[in-house]
């Protein structure tokens, strides 16, 4: 069922990482002179604590790798080979083992800074495509999202110099449809947009709502328009897949080319942690050919990045297994549940998606006190309509019966 993940022991985890850092680059013991970098300063971090031999991302951080560039693509900086390798085999369990890729296809990413990177990065392989090979100008390529999509959209809209156009989503549903993908593309149009790279929601930030992209693949093909579509997964890539089996943005669907999975939400690794899945045959529109000093170059936004947070994100998956991952969630989904009954018991209105450990309740049930008390999360903070919950391991069902018990 799962071909790259499986679950591993500690000391299987702490070994192959000891194996991947012995194959890097070694400052101490080798006569490299051209690399600008080391490990960590040894005057403010100590490399020689007892407690390391037991440590593999500490000690992978004070190694200090970097995994500049992709590594799905050729070579790459063969001092860090190493934990080159372990991204590799990360960016594999992601596209196949939690993203439903086929096992006869290839798939090229990264790990990236955060989700906003990954989401930055799609953007940019594709505009770059329309580009080059259907010679559109920026203005003629639209990104096209959800009204409920994170702000990252209309950065990469700022950074690249492209319009943003927003499709509306039901007040209740949180849901686009077929009609308001069509209001939306029917705008950009009649502004001479010919091509469009669209971002659906696997679970909003905000709302954990979730996008169909049949109603943008629909209405594009139907107004014979160019699209790419990519999936945003920055929350739901690691809790979505495992809450709801049967959906259309993953690689199952041929019409979707890429997924952010941002790896520092539910996955709990260190911030700074986004990854970045693409079909084969796309990441090479974004290779800048300039980095020559690099070896094999580079095709990403960050270039330079820590190895460390690769290392981090293949341990937590390793420890858990796919079975372990599965249970984890079905624990948060039976305990967003049970909140969501509570709630109903009172009569709050909130949203929460079926599949989503999100809910958002409408901010006339929530008092200044009760949301400053608990930690609730407003959509705006200058005029909020909305406070959302997170249900995370650290929210207990011991910890949702006082925020009840105040909402009483």
């Amino acid at each position: 069922m799962y071909k790259y993940w499986d679950k591993k022991s500690d000391e299987e985890i702490r070994d192959i990482v000891f194996q991947a850092l012995d194959q890097n680059v070694n400052y101490d013991e080798q006569n490299v002179l051209g690399l600008p970098a080391s490990y960590l300063d040894r005057n403010v971090f100590n490399q020689d604590a007892s407690f390391l031999k037991d440590a593999p991302f500490l000690s992978t951080l004070i190694k200090n790798p970097n995994h500049i560039g992709c590594h799905s693509l050729g070579s790459s900086e063969s001092y860090f080979k190493g934990t080159q390798e372990i991204e590799r085999d990360l960016i594999k369990i992601c596209a196949h083992d939690v993203l439903n890729g086929s096992t006869n296809e290839a798939f090229d990413g990264y790990v990236a800074s955060g989700g906003t990177e990954a989401n930055l990065q799609a953007i940019w392989i594709y505009r770059n495509y329309f580009k080059q090979e259907k010679g559109l100008k920026n203005e003629e390529i639209c990104i096209l999202t959800s009204s409920d999509n994170h702000y990252s959209m209309d950065k990469a809209g700022n950074v690249f110099s492209m319009p943003v156009q927003k499709v509306e989503v039901t007040e209740n549903g949180r849901f686009i449809t077929e009609e308001s993908v069509q209001a939306a593309v029917d705008i950009q149009k009649s502004k001479g947009v010919k091509a469009f790279v669209v971002v659906a929601n696997m679970m909003t930030t905000m709302f954990g709502s979730v996008d169909e992209p049949e109603y943008y693949s629909t209405v594009l093909e139907r107004e014979e328009l160019d699209y790419f579509i990519h999936v945003d997964g920055a929350y739901g890539g690691f809790y979505f897949p495992f809450s709801q089996k049967e959906h259309h943005l993953d690689f199952r669907n041929p019409k979707i080319s890429s997924v952010t999975l941002d790896a520092h939400k539910m996955a709990q690794a260190p911030y700074g942690t986004g990854i970045f899945v693409v079909r084969k045959n796309l990441m090479h529109y974004t290779n800048t050919k300039e980095a020559s000093y690099v070896e094999g170059e580079d095709y990403t936004l960050i270039g330079s990045r820590s190895g460390a947070n690769a290392i981090a994100v293949w341990m937590i998956l390793s420890k858990y297994g796919p079975f372990g991952w599965m249970e984890k969630i079905f624990i948060l989904q039976k305990r967003t549940a049970w909140m969501c009954e509570k709630l109903d018991e009172l009569k709050i209105k909130y949203y929460r998606h079926p599949s989503s450990n999100i809910i958002t309740i409408k901010n006339e049930f929530i008092s200044d006190e009760i949301s400053q008390k608990y930690g609730l999360v407003p959509d705006n903070h200058k005029d909020p309509k909305w406070n959302k919950i997170v249900i995370m391991d650290h929210v207990t069902i011991e910890r949702l019966s006082e925020l009840i018990a105040d909402l009483k």
